[in-house]
């Protein structure tokens, strides 16, 4: 028979309380402020975390013609992902994958989603009303926005990071295309990027969205 050695209680206590104050400080979900998403773990409660990178103050219009901007998503767990309506290659991959998450918070108030047009002149609050019918999109869960072209392109680039061609210069102009969706929290820092079009990388999100609503 194996014996087995048992801590003595003073040790044992000493591990329980190294573990539980380790993951009390630090999130189990980690943040990110640039586009190499790069991982931060931050400490709860921080200076630090107060200070990091945010998405930037936005203005839009949803497909029931309402004004969204950031207080919409205060407080709650959101997917940002781009698009257009006309798209007949990655969106509809995209769409059918946003429709996943979707149906997995269908009836939690502080999951949201977030699809932006990059051609907002095509897409009106008309044709994405229509789409959203198409697509199954349910608007109190699902805003697709439309707006001022710089500032979606602006909040792509410089907010969300979306783009994965970092060494190409490019202006402000030039077309987003991108599978990339990304996780931010209630405070507006932004938690993971994943393959919009890869199922796998799709569940790993709807997962990484349970742990952060358990509050990690």
């Amino acid at each position: 028979m194996k014996n087995y050695v048992t801590a003595t209680k003073p040790f044992l206590g000493f591990c329980l309380l190294l573990f539980s104050c380790q993951s009390v400080k630090t999130s189990s979900i980690p943040y990110y402020k640039e586009a190499s998403f790069s991982p931060h773990w931050l400490k709860k409660g921080s200076k630090e975390i107060k200070a990091f990178h945010k998405v930037a103050p936005f203005e839009l219009t949803n497909q029931e013609g309402e004004k969204i901007d950031n207080s919409t998503f205060k407080g709650k767990i959101y997917v940002a992902a781009f698009f257009f309506t006309t798209c007949p290659g990655i969106c509809p991959k995209m769409t059918d994958n946003m429709r996943l998450i979707q149906a997995a918070f269908l009836t939690d108030p502080n999951i949201l989603l977030l699809s932006h047009s990059v051609t907002p002149s095509v897409d009106s609050v008309s044709v994405l009303k229509d789409y959203a019918k198409a697509k199954g999109v349910i608007s109190s869960k699902w805003h697709l926005a439309t707006g001022d072209k710089q500032l979606i392109y602006s909040l792509g680039r410089k907010s969300y990071f979306v783009e994965e061609d970092l060494g190409l210069q490019k202006k402000e102009t030039d077309f987003i295309h991108t599978e990339n969706f990304v996780l931010v929290d209630g405070d507006g820092h932004l938690r993971g990027i994943y393959n919009g079009l890869n199922k796998r990388s799709v569940n790993q999100l709807i997962e990484d969205i349970r742990t952060l609503k358990q509050g990690n």
